[in-house]
Protein backbone atom coordinates (compact mmCIF):
# COMPACT_ATOMS: atom_id res chain seq x y z
CA UNK A 1 0.00 0.00 0.00
CA UNK A 2 1.14 3.66 -0.78
CA UNK A 3 2.53 6.03 1.79
CA UNK A 4 -0.21 8.66 1.86
CA UNK A 5 0.14 9.52 5.71
CA UNK A 6 0.71 13.30 4.04
CA UNK A 7 -2.87 13.23 2.72
CA UNK A 8 -3.84 13.19 6.72
CA UNK A 9 -2.00 15.96 8.24
CA UNK A 10 -4.60 18.91 9.84
CA UNK A 11 -3.75 21.98 8.54
CA UNK A 12 -5.07 25.78 9.16
CA UNK A 13 -6.25 27.06 6.01
CA UNK A 14 -6.63 31.19 7.55
CA UNK A 15 -9.41 30.18 10.21
CA UNK A 16 -10.49 27.12 9.26
CA UNK A 17 -8.86 24.32 10.05
CA UNK A 18 -9.03 21.08 7.97
CA UNK A 19 -8.28 17.92 9.73
CA UNK A 20 -6.77 16.29 6.32
CA UNK A 21 -5.38 17.69 3.21
CA UNK A 22 -8.29 15.53 1.50
CA UNK A 23 -10.94 18.68 -0.51
CA UNK A 24 -13.69 17.80 -1.97
CA UNK A 25 -13.64 19.95 -5.20
CA UNK A 26 -16.60 22.12 -6.69
CA UNK A 27 -18.85 20.17 -8.55
CA UNK A 28 -21.72 21.38 -10.98
CA UNK A 29 -24.50 18.51 -10.60
CA UNK A 30 -27.27 20.15 -11.73
CA UNK A 31 -29.68 18.57 -9.15
CA UNK A 32 -31.33 22.15 -7.38
CA UNK A 33 -34.47 21.96 -9.52
CA UNK A 34 -35.48 24.89 -11.42
CA UNK A 35 -36.02 26.81 -8.46
CA UNK A 36 -32.06 27.35 -8.02
CA UNK A 37 -32.51 26.05 -4.30
CA UNK A 38 -30.79 23.84 -2.90
CA UNK A 39 -32.79 20.77 -1.60
CA UNK A 40 -32.98 17.99 0.22
CA UNK A 41 -31.37 16.15 -1.71
CA UNK A 42 -28.45 18.26 -1.72
CA UNK A 43 -28.48 18.17 1.73
CA UNK A 44 -28.08 14.45 1.93
CA UNK A 45 -24.96 14.59 -0.49
CA UNK A 46 -23.19 17.01 1.13
CA UNK A 47 -23.62 15.81 4.53
CA UNK A 48 -22.57 12.41 2.98
CA UNK A 49 -19.13 13.86 1.98
CA UNK A 50 -18.77 15.52 5.42
CA UNK A 51 -15.34 13.42 5.79
CA UNK A 52 -13.32 16.14 3.38
CA UNK A 53 -10.91 18.24 5.01
CA UNK A 54 -12.99 21.18 3.53
CA UNK A 55 -15.84 21.25 0.95
CA UNK A 56 -15.90 23.12 -1.61
CA UNK A 57 -19.69 23.23 -2.73
CA UNK A 58 -20.72 23.84 -6.26
CA UNK A 59 -20.15 26.83 -8.31
CA UNK A 60 -23.41 28.63 -7.59
CA UNK A 61 -24.69 32.01 -9.36
CA UNK A 62 -24.43 35.12 -7.15
CA UNK A 63 -26.70 36.79 -9.45
CA UNK A 64 -29.52 36.13 -11.95
CA UNK A 65 -27.21 37.96 -14.73
CA UNK A 66 -24.70 35.57 -13.36
CA UNK A 67 -26.79 32.56 -13.95
CA UNK A 68 -25.56 30.06 -16.70
CA UNK A 69 -25.91 26.24 -15.90
CA UNK A 70 -29.09 24.58 -16.04
CA UNK A 71 -30.27 23.32 -12.49
CA UNK A 72 -27.41 24.76 -10.89
CA UNK A 73 -27.92 26.62 -7.63
CA UNK A 74 -27.66 30.40 -6.31
CA UNK A 75 -27.28 32.52 -3.39
CA UNK A 76 -28.85 35.40 -4.52
CA UNK A 77 -32.16 35.26 -2.26
CA UNK A 78 -33.40 34.37 0.49
CA UNK A 79 -34.78 31.28 -0.20
CA UNK A 80 -31.63 29.99 -1.59
CA UNK A 81 -29.76 31.26 1.46
CA UNK A 82 -32.61 29.02 3.67
CA UNK A 83 -31.41 26.17 1.65
CA UNK A 84 -27.67 26.37 1.76
CA UNK A 85 -28.37 26.64 5.59
CA UNK A 86 -29.88 23.58 5.80
CA UNK A 87 -26.99 22.19 3.91
CA UNK A 88 -24.15 23.34 6.43
CA UNK A 89 -25.88 22.55 9.19
CA UNK A 90 -25.72 18.87 8.17
CA UNK A 91 -22.26 19.25 7.27
CA UNK A 92 -21.17 20.75 10.58
CA UNK A 93 -23.83 18.38 12.64
CA UNK A 94 -21.62 15.16 10.89
CA UNK A 95 -18.43 17.70 11.62
CA UNK A 96 -17.05 19.28 7.89
CA UNK A 97 -16.25 22.12 7.03
CA UNK A 98 -17.70 23.89 4.11
CA UNK A 99 -17.10 26.69 1.70
CA UNK A 100 -19.25 28.19 -1.14
CA UNK A 101 -17.52 29.12 -4.67
CA UNK A 102 -18.90 31.98 -6.05
CA UNK A 103 -19.89 32.08 -9.49
CA UNK A 104 -20.33 34.13 -12.77
CA UNK A 105 -20.61 32.55 -15.65
CA UNK A 106 -20.04 35.84 -17.78
CA UNK A 107 -20.32 34.50 -21.66
CA UNK A 108 -21.16 30.85 -20.91
CA UNK A 109 -24.78 31.81 -20.52
CA UNK A 110 -27.49 32.44 -22.79
CA UNK A 111 -30.43 34.87 -23.12
CA UNK A 112 -32.69 31.81 -21.96
CA UNK A 113 -31.09 31.95 -18.35
CA UNK A 114 -31.27 35.74 -18.22
CA UNK A 115 -33.69 37.98 -16.52
CA UNK A 116 -35.90 39.60 -19.66
CA UNK A 117 -34.02 37.32 -21.90
CA UNK A 118 -31.08 40.15 -21.82
CA UNK A 119 -27.87 39.13 -23.66
CA UNK A 120 -25.12 37.65 -21.17
CA UNK A 121 -21.97 39.86 -20.83
CA UNK A 122 -17.91 39.07 -20.47
CA UNK A 123 -15.13 41.24 -20.87
CA UNK A 124 -15.36 41.08 -25.06
CA UNK A 125 -17.99 40.62 -27.57
CA UNK A 126 -16.66 37.55 -28.12
CA UNK A 127 -18.78 33.74 -28.46
CA UNK A 128 -17.52 30.16 -26.90
CA UNK A 129 -18.09 28.40 -29.65
CA UNK A 130 -20.47 24.93 -29.74
CA UNK A 131 -23.13 24.71 -27.77
CA UNK A 132 -25.50 25.07 -24.54
CA UNK A 133 -28.06 23.58 -22.74
CA UNK A 134 -30.74 25.60 -21.96
CA UNK A 135 -34.07 24.97 -20.27
CA UNK A 136 -35.32 25.33 -23.74
CA UNK A 137 -32.73 22.47 -25.06
CA UNK A 138 -29.38 23.09 -26.85
CA UNK A 139 -28.34 26.20 -28.74
CA UNK A 140 -25.19 27.94 -29.92
CA UNK A 141 -23.76 30.33 -28.03
CA UNK A 142 -24.76 33.98 -28.50
CA UNK A 143 -22.13 36.36 -28.89
CA UNK A 144 -22.36 38.23 -25.54
CA UNK A 145 -21.80 42.36 -24.65
CA UNK A 146 -19.14 43.80 -23.67
CA UNK A 147 -19.51 45.26 -20.16
CA UNK A 148 -19.57 49.03 -20.19
CA UNK A 149 -16.85 50.40 -17.63
CA UNK A 150 -19.33 51.95 -15.58
CA UNK A 151 -21.49 48.46 -14.99
CA UNK A 152 -17.99 46.94 -13.39
CA UNK A 153 -18.92 48.24 -9.70
CA UNK A 154 -21.61 46.54 -10.00
CA UNK A 155 -20.60 43.29 -10.84
CA UNK A 156 -18.25 43.67 -7.77
CA UNK A 157 -21.41 44.79 -5.66
CA UNK A 158 -22.71 41.39 -6.62
CA UNK A 159 -20.04 39.24 -4.91
CA UNK A 160 -20.14 41.29 -1.70
CA UNK A 161 -23.95 40.74 -1.69
CA UNK A 162 -23.59 36.76 -2.35
CA UNK A 163 -20.83 36.72 0.44
CA UNK A 164 -22.99 38.15 2.89
CA UNK A 165 -25.64 35.64 1.78
CA UNK A 166 -22.66 32.99 2.37
CA UNK A 167 -22.35 34.21 5.88
CA UNK A 168 -25.80 34.70 6.53
CA UNK A 169 -26.30 30.61 5.42
CA UNK A 170 -23.59 29.62 7.30
CA UNK A 171 -20.78 28.70 5.19
CA UNK A 172 -17.20 28.86 6.70
CA UNK A 173 -15.79 30.86 3.82
CA UNK A 174 -16.09 31.65 0.41
CA UNK A 175 -13.81 30.65 -2.89
CA UNK A 176 -13.94 33.56 -5.50
CA UNK A 177 -14.16 31.69 -8.89
CA UNK A 178 -11.45 32.95 -11.50
CA UNK A 179 -11.36 29.96 -13.20
CA UNK A 180 -12.17 27.78 -16.02
CA UNK A 181 -13.36 29.93 -18.22
CA UNK A 182 -16.05 32.09 -16.01
CA UNK A 183 -16.30 35.35 -16.37
CA UNK A 184 -13.17 36.79 -14.44
CA UNK A 185 -11.19 33.96 -16.25
CA UNK A 186 -12.89 36.45 -19.50
CA UNK A 187 -10.92 39.51 -18.32
CA UNK A 188 -7.90 37.58 -16.99
CA UNK A 189 -7.06 36.14 -20.28
CA UNK A 190 -6.29 37.55 -23.64
CA UNK A 191 -8.20 34.88 -25.51
CA UNK A 192 -11.37 36.55 -25.08
CA UNK A 193 -10.10 39.97 -23.61
CA UNK A 194 -9.63 42.41 -25.94
CA UNK A 195 -10.01 45.13 -24.31
CA UNK A 196 -8.89 48.66 -24.54
CA UNK A 197 -9.65 50.37 -21.20
CA UNK A 198 -8.21 49.68 -17.40
CA UNK A 199 -9.72 46.24 -17.68
CA UNK A 200 -8.40 45.11 -20.95
CA UNK A 201 -4.44 44.88 -22.34
CA UNK A 202 -1.60 44.86 -20.11
CA UNK A 203 -1.35 41.87 -17.55
CA UNK A 204 -1.82 44.42 -15.00
CA UNK A 205 -5.25 45.65 -16.24
CA UNK A 206 -6.49 41.96 -17.17
CA UNK A 207 -5.86 40.65 -13.85
CA UNK A 208 -7.51 43.72 -12.28
CA UNK A 209 -11.09 42.40 -12.24
CA UNK A 210 -9.78 39.23 -10.40
CA UNK A 211 -8.01 41.39 -8.24
CA UNK A 212 -10.91 44.00 -7.42
CA UNK A 213 -13.19 41.06 -6.79
CA UNK A 214 -11.13 39.29 -4.11
CA UNK A 215 -10.02 42.45 -2.25
CA UNK A 216 -14.07 43.82 -2.48
CA UNK A 217 -14.98 40.20 -0.80
CA UNK A 218 -12.18 40.09 1.59
CA UNK A 219 -13.56 43.66 3.42
CA UNK A 220 -17.17 41.85 3.08
CA UNK A 221 -15.96 39.04 5.66
CA UNK A 222 -11.99 38.48 6.26
CA UNK A 223 -9.36 37.52 4.78
CA UNK A 224 -8.50 34.06 6.54
CA UNK A 225 -12.17 32.84 5.28
CA UNK A 226 -11.71 33.69 1.14
CA UNK A 227 -9.98 31.36 -1.06
CA UNK A 228 -9.23 32.11 -5.12
CA UNK A 229 -9.63 29.38 -7.55
CA UNK A 230 -7.15 29.94 -11.17
CA UNK A 231 -7.05 27.21 -13.75
CA UNK A 232 -3.51 28.64 -15.61
CA UNK A 233 -3.74 25.86 -18.46
CA UNK A 234 -7.20 25.27 -18.68
CA UNK A 235 -9.06 25.64 -22.44
CA UNK A 236 -12.39 24.62 -21.07
CA UNK A 237 -15.52 27.29 -22.07
CA UNK A 238 -13.10 28.26 -25.40
CA UNK A 239 -10.51 30.15 -23.53
CA UNK A 240 -6.84 30.61 -23.79
CA UNK A 241 -3.72 33.02 -23.08
CA UNK A 242 -0.64 34.17 -25.00
CA UNK A 243 1.71 33.62 -21.83
CA UNK A 244 0.14 31.51 -19.28
CA UNK A 245 3.20 31.83 -16.80
CA UNK A 246 3.43 35.01 -16.49
CA UNK A 247 -0.21 36.03 -16.60
CA UNK A 248 -0.98 33.69 -13.36
CA UNK A 249 2.55 34.34 -11.90
CA UNK A 250 1.77 37.71 -11.84
CA UNK A 251 -1.66 37.03 -10.54
CA UNK A 252 -0.36 34.76 -7.66
CA UNK A 253 2.40 37.66 -6.48
CA UNK A 254 -0.76 39.89 -5.97
CA UNK A 255 -2.85 37.88 -4.13
CA UNK A 256 0.50 37.16 -1.84
CA UNK A 257 0.29 39.79 0.50
CA UNK A 258 -3.92 39.58 0.98
CA UNK A 259 -4.11 36.88 3.51
CA UNK A 260 -5.96 34.68 1.55
CA UNK A 261 -6.97 31.32 3.12
CA UNK A 262 -5.82 29.29 0.06
CA UNK A 263 -4.95 29.72 -2.98
CA UNK A 264 -6.69 26.91 -5.30
CA UNK A 265 -5.41 26.07 -8.68
CA UNK A 266 -6.42 23.49 -11.15
CA UNK A 267 -3.78 22.68 -13.59
CA UNK A 268 -4.24 18.66 -14.81
CA UNK A 269 -1.51 16.45 -14.65
CA UNK A 270 -1.37 13.97 -17.75
CA UNK A 271 -4.48 12.31 -18.66
CA UNK A 272 -6.90 14.04 -17.39
CA UNK A 273 -9.94 15.20 -19.21
CA UNK A 274 -8.40 18.64 -18.51
CA UNK A 275 -5.07 18.66 -19.40
CA UNK A 276 -3.58 20.33 -21.90
CA UNK A 277 0.43 20.66 -23.16
CA UNK A 278 1.92 23.52 -22.33
CA UNK A 279 4.93 25.24 -19.54
CA UNK A 280 3.23 24.83 -16.29
CA UNK A 281 2.44 28.05 -14.56
CA UNK A 282 2.01 25.75 -10.89
CA UNK A 283 5.92 25.91 -10.02
CA UNK A 284 6.23 29.60 -10.41
CA UNK A 285 2.68 30.25 -8.66
CA UNK A 286 4.15 28.31 -5.90
CA UNK A 287 7.53 30.54 -5.77
CA UNK A 288 5.43 33.67 -5.88
CA UNK A 289 2.20 32.66 -3.22
CA UNK A 290 3.55 31.61 0.28
CA UNK A 291 -0.03 30.79 1.68
CA UNK A 292 -1.95 27.36 1.95
CA UNK A 293 -1.85 25.99 -1.84
CA UNK A 294 -4.64 23.43 -3.33
CA UNK A 295 -3.84 21.76 -6.33
CA UNK A 296 -6.56 19.86 -8.06
CA UNK A 297 -6.70 17.86 -11.40
CA UNK A 298 -6.33 14.39 -12.05
CA UNK A 299 -4.46 13.33 -8.53
CA UNK A 300 -5.34 10.08 -6.79
CA UNK A 301 -4.04 8.94 -3.68
CA UNK A 302 -0.38 8.31 -4.03
CA UNK A 303 0.37 11.73 -6.54
CA UNK A 304 -1.74 13.75 -4.14
CA UNK A 305 0.30 12.76 -0.84
CA UNK A 306 3.75 12.58 -2.91
CA UNK A 307 2.59 16.19 -4.01
CA UNK A 308 2.38 17.17 -0.59
CA UNK A 309 4.92 15.08 0.93
CA UNK A 310 7.07 17.34 -2.02
CA UNK A 311 5.62 20.69 -1.01
CA UNK A 312 4.47 21.30 -4.19
CA UNK A 313 1.50 21.67 -2.68
CA UNK A 314 -0.16 21.68 0.81
CA UNK A 315 -3.57 20.20 -0.21
CA UNK A 316 -5.35 18.23 -3.56
CA UNK A 317 -8.86 19.15 -4.07
CA UNK A 318 -10.17 15.65 -5.71
CA UNK A 319 -13.82 16.04 -7.89
CA UNK A 320 -14.63 12.76 -9.49
CA UNK A 321 -13.35 10.62 -6.86
CA UNK A 322 -15.76 12.73 -4.40
CA UNK A 323 -18.65 11.86 -6.76
CA UNK A 324 -18.34 8.09 -6.60
CA UNK A 325 -16.98 8.05 -3.25
CA UNK A 326 -18.89 9.66 -0.32
CA UNK A 327 -15.91 8.62 2.18
CA UNK A 328 -13.01 9.31 0.04
CA UNK A 329 -10.70 9.64 2.90
CA UNK A 330 -11.74 6.36 4.34
CA UNK A 331 -10.88 4.64 1.64
CA UNK A 332 -7.12 6.56 0.54
CA UNK A 333 -6.87 5.58 4.63
CA UNK A 334 -7.25 1.82 4.11
CA UNK A 335 -6.17 1.61 0.74
CA UNK A 336 -9.77 0.59 -0.12
CA UNK A 337 -10.81 -0.09 -3.78
CA UNK A 338 -12.43 2.91 -4.97
CA UNK A 339 -16.43 2.87 -6.58
CA UNK A 340 -16.14 3.65 -10.29
CA UNK A 341 -18.15 6.86 -10.85
CA UNK A 342 -21.63 6.85 -13.59
CA UNK A 343 -20.96 9.65 -15.89
CA UNK A 344 -24.05 9.13 -17.33
CA UNK A 345 -25.76 10.52 -13.99
CA UNK A 346 -23.24 13.61 -13.36
CA UNK A 347 -25.65 16.33 -14.53
CA UNK A 348 -28.90 14.13 -14.47
CA UNK A 349 -31.98 15.14 -11.46
CA UNK A 350 -32.94 12.64 -9.06
CA UNK A 351 -30.84 10.34 -6.49
CA UNK A 352 -29.53 8.24 -8.98
CA UNK A 353 -25.59 8.48 -9.03
CA UNK A 354 -25.75 11.31 -6.56
CA UNK A 355 -26.62 9.82 -3.02
CA UNK A 356 -26.64 5.99 -3.62
CA UNK A 357 -22.92 5.15 -3.89
CA UNK A 358 -21.96 2.76 -1.21
CA UNK A 359 -19.68 3.87 1.68
CA UNK A 360 -16.80 1.25 2.21
CA UNK A 361 -17.92 -1.40 3.47
CA UNK A 362 -21.11 -1.12 2.00
CA UNK A 363 -22.83 0.82 4.95
CA UNK A 364 -24.25 4.12 4.54
CA UNK A 365 -23.56 6.59 7.44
Amino acid sequence: MADTAALFQPISLGAIVSPNRITMAPLTRGRAGESRVPNDLMVEYYRQRASAGVIIAEATAISEQGYGWDQAPGIYNDEQVAGWKKVTDAVHKAGGKIVLQLWHVGRASHSDFQPNGETPVSSSAIAISGEIHTPQGKKTYEVPRALELNEIPAIIQQYVDATKRAQAAGFDGVEVHSANGYLLDQFLRDGVNQRTDEYGGSIENRARLTLEVTKAVIATWTADRVGVRLSPNSTFNDLSDSNTVATFTYVAEQLEPLGLAYLHVIEALPGHFMYNEGERAVPSIRKAFSGPLMLNGGYDAESGAEAIASQAADLISYGIPFIANPDLPERFRLGAELNAPDQTTFYSPGAKGYIDYPFVGATKA
